[in-house]
């Protein structure tokens, strides 16, 4: 359920159910929210609207909540279309509805609505412009990149709110209850992870307000105290794991990598490494796969070689982390190979594209199964890890 904010600051959003990839791309077992904002006073806004597969939801809660008042503004912080579906619907619904975006905004409106004459309809703001509701104003900041270029956020007042856009937003839907660090965290570095020179410009703009609330376009309402979200943002954005151990990443065919993945995760655990935790990259989303090597400290990058190269699921995994911006980590490689090893090569020169990776010398190569001549070569392997 969307929870008002206050008695003047009303959540209109909807919960998706139906939606099974996020993006297209992002599993959404639990559903997705898409939230949206009414604030009533002299003058009246909306804060953003919803995916198109949802319009007539929102219509309902919008109409319910405004109890036959005529809304002035709409407050558009991100025109990508999870937000922006329902403009037009809700514009011919209030023929009068003032749109209020950054430049970047007004252009992007006329490329996904391209004939829809909104010369009468837009109202430009920039860095630091205010609206006047009534008792209530809406301060604008520009937040470019977090996640795309036009992208703003408001911080009403007298209430203390900072609508924060993508920023602090999470998959799955409100209604659902459950932790909000895992599908925050996955949220992040899949939908912002590139971008935390972006998100450290909007941090360092958050803290010289006061901020009491922040509501996100997707997932709940978050209230004092907000230390712990601002910490992990802060944190996120620098990329400096949020956890010391070491995630082994297997992308195996038959099973001989994966046990060789296995057993070096037992001679880690024996040497204290910290937390160890293997992933299934054939059978796990890249969504989460991701996430967990941005969380960790240490990666093992464990594939088998495929057709001369490096097995897909592998080079799936790493292209997604290298346009995701991972760095900052000390890296392993152990490579399979049955008649010609090429994994590793192809591995070294994924890594080697991406900033601030060590890349451990002592590569593991294994011909098809681990063998008892093997086991020195994976001693100093982890050895080297625990260093």
């Amino acid at each position: 359920m969307h929870v008002d904010i206050s008695s003047a600051i009303r959540s209109v959003g909807v919960d998706d159910f139906e939606l099974e990839r996020f993006e297209s791309q992002f599993p959404t077992p639990d559903g997705m929210a898409y939230n949206s904002y009414l604030i009533l006073d002299e003058r009246v806004a909306i804060l953003d609207s919803v995916d198109a597969r949802c319009t007539k939801e929102w219509l309902s809660n919008l109409e319910r909540s405004l109890s036959g008042r005529c809304p002035d503004y709409l407050i558009i912080h991100h025109m990508e279309p999870d937000h922006s579906g329902s403009l037009i619907d809700v514009l011919r619904r209030y023929p009068s509805l003032q749109l209020v975006g950054t430049s970047r905004t007004m252009q992007l409106l006329r490329q996904f609505f391209d004939g829809f004459d909104f010369s009468q309809n837009t109202l430009l703001v920039g860095e630091g412009d205010t609206l006047s509701l009534g008792s209530h104003e809406l301060c604008f900041y520009t937040a470019p990149m977090v996640h795309w270029p036009e992208v703003m956020v408001s911080y009403e007042r007298r209430e203390k709110v900072l609508f924060s856009a993508d920023a602090f937003g999470k998959f799955g839907a409100v209604s659902r209850s459950e932790a909000w660090i895992d599908e925050a965290r996955r949220y992040y570095f899949n939908i912002c992870g590139k971008y935390g020179d972006a998100v450290q410009r909007l941090l360092e703009k958050v803290a010289r307000i006061e901020v009491r609330c922040i509501a996100p376009l997707h997932g709940p309402v978050l209230k004092e105290p907000l230390d712990e979200y601002l910490n992990l943002y802060n944190r996120w954005s620098r990329y400096i794991p949020e956890t010391d151990g070491v995630l082994i990443a297997c992308a195996s065919i038959y099973g001989g990598t994966m046990y060789a993945s296995e057993r070096l995760a037992e001679l880690l655990r024996k040497r204290d490494a910290g937390e160890v935790r293997i992933v299934d990259l054939t059978r796990t989303d890249c969504s989460y796969s991701l996430t967990e090597a941005f969380r960790f400290s240490r990666l093992v990058a464990a594939a088998a070689s495929y057709d001369g190269a490096l097995f897909p699921p592998m080079y799936d995994f790493l292209y997604h982390l290298r346009i995701k911006g991972y760095r900052n980590r000390r890296v392993a490689l152990i490579e399979n190979g049955s008649w010609g090893a090429s994994a590793a090569r192809e591995m070294r020169q994924q890594f080697g594209a991406m900033r601030d990776i060590e890349l451990l010398p002592q590569t593991l190569t294994i011909h098809s199964r681990l063998k008892h001549q093997d086991e020195a070569s994976l001693a100093a392997l982890a050895d080297a890890l625990c260093r």
